[in-house]
């Protein structure tokens, strides 16, 4: 990797070659990712809490930091930024925009950045993966998907599970802006789907036809408020975390991908906590789910609620960096660290 070289040597990744290391292995991500949780949950990571950047005059943007360190093979530190600027979306450009930076945990040089909205899509889509598969397997896997929120998360969500085998008979979109949900059944269609895919008005009808329903909205606050949409108990991934009032959450039972993480910052799970008083309605973490000491019970609606680690963002991006430096296709700043002599240079 040229990591231990002298001067330190430091990459700019942009978009196109994140996106063209990672396009099609979402087999491979799924499995990265179920590493990642497994050094998690076994202690093998540092993940501070994330810092959200608000501001006075702009209440519905934000920017956050994610720092992060994880051990194993992958063995990287760093720090995800990114911003979500909701009102983007009337122009036509994307809400969230986000840089990656990867340190060396032997020196703590930075040695590269990254281009990372892509990479946190796909940490969050093959997260997302990863649930679904593991909290179906005592339940039946689903055949029946309904999207909420017809971003750029949900189109990545749907390419990760027809990536890796999912046979879906049936797909429900339901968006505030319908042409947002009309744009999701375009890429659908350029896509080779042959499912029949519907577009619904509310998205009670949406919830109450599909054994696994996808949250990804940008709500700020929950508006599900009834759990009888959810008295076919379906799996839910709620990725958005804030859509699900607490009656829904306390109705069902629920898995996070981490406590402390999720408990904070007027989630879903964390408004049920308040309103209940304690942590009872959680049955434990994914990575209970992974290593067999949690079998979620059936007769329940079933909810994820990942808030989305940096440990995450991090394995995918040193998978991004180590591909490219294997092929030689690293662009190298010449001369980044220039204060490099304790004593300076004459």
């Amino acid at each position: 990797m040229g990591m231990s070289d002298l001067p330190p040597a430091f990459a700019v990744i942009p978009g196109s070659q994140v996106d063209g290391v990672l396009a099609g292995r979402e087999k491979q991500l799924v499995e990265l990712v179920t590493t990642a949780y497994r050094l998690h949950g076994t202690g093998e990571t540092v993940n501070p809490p994330s810092y959200f950047l608000r501001f006075p005059n702009r209440t519905d943007s934000r920017i956050i930091a994610l720092p992060a360190s994880i051990g194993g093979d992958i063995g990287v530190d760093g720090l995800k930024w990114i911003s979500s600027f909701p009102a983007n979306v009337v122009s036509g450009l994307p809400r969230a925009s986000a840089v990656l930076i990867l340190n060396d945990p032997a020196t703590g040089y930075p040695f590269a950045c990254l281009e990372s909205s892509i990479i946190s899509a796909v940490r969050t889509a093959a997260s997302a993966t990863v649930a679904a598969d593991w909290l179906s397997r005592d339940r039946g896997r689903p055949v029946t998907v309904g999207f909420v929120g017809t971003g750029l998360i949900a189109r990545y969500i749907h390419t990760f599970l027809a990536g890796t085998g999912w046979e879906l008979e049936r797909i429900g979109l339901h968006d505030l802006n319908r042409e947002h949900a009309e744009g999701f059944r375009g890429y659908l269609d350029r896509a080779g789907n042959d499912t029949k895919v519907t577009v619904y008005e509310t998205g009670e009808d949406l919830v109450r036809e599909h054994d696994m329903v996808v949250f990804a909205t940008v709500a700020g606050a929950p508006y599900v408020t009834d759990p009888a949409w959810f008295s076919h108990h379906p799996l839910v991934l709620n990725i958005s975390l804030r859509d699900l009032s607490p009656e829904v959450i306390l109705a069902s039972t629920n898995i996070v991908d981490d406590v402390e993480h999720c408990l904070k910052a007027n989630t879903s799970v964390h408004l049920a906590e308040q309103h209940s008083g304690g942590r009872d309605f959680l049955s434990g973490t994914l990575f209970d789910v992974l290593t067999g000491a949690l079998r979620p019970a059936s007769g329940r609606p079933l909810v994820f609620s990942p808030f989305g680690l940096g440990v995450l963002d991090l394995a995918v991006g040193r998978y991004v960096y180590d591909e490219l430096a294997g092929a030689g296709d690293l662009r190298q700043i010449e001369g980044f660290f220039h204060e490099l002599d304790r004593y300076g240079k004459r």
